[in-house]
């Protein structure tokens, strides 16, 4: 099942914040800042001559081109060969092919599936019977 996948050509500007659902490919340049919906599945691709300035908060995101603004995953994140981010990375997961650039700060962020895991182990180990130290021999 293919997405949806909105383009933003090489001889676009766009000027303003955009919110997507689903993809979105940017070649061209985008002055503003760009956000998924949370409960989406989207994927943001930044390719070779495109440009943000401006924050993107996606679950997927490529990067190819070039992002001045801080970047924030909650997924996949991909800073391919010429990708340069100048701004932190927030990231689940993330790939970083040689060459690719980061002026700011790499934060990992623990996954939802993650926080619940540990949620739960927390929940089991509460609730575990001591055994006295007298049987414990």
């Amino acid at each position: 099942m293919g997405k949806n996948v909105t383009l933003i050509t090489a001889k676009a500007e766009i000027q303003g914040d955009i919110r997507i659902s689903e993809a979105l490919q940017i070649e061209g340049a985008v002055k503003g800042n760009i956000l998924a919906d949370p409960d989406s599945n989207a994927e943001v691709t930044i390719g070779v001559k495109g440009i943000v300035e401006g924050e993107i908060r996606a679950p997927h995101i490529v990067i190819n081109g070039e992002v001045k603004g801080d970047v924030y995953s909650s997924d996949h994140i991909t800073l391919n060969k010429n990708g340069l981010v100048t701004g932190d990375v927030h990231y689940v997961m993330m790939e970083m092919v040689m060459g690719a650039k980061v002026n700011g700060k790499l934060l990992h962020v623990a996954s939802e599936k993650g926080k619940k895991s540990k949620k739960d182990i927390l929940n089991a180990a509460q609730t575990a019977t001591p055994v006295p130290a007298s049987e414990n021999k």
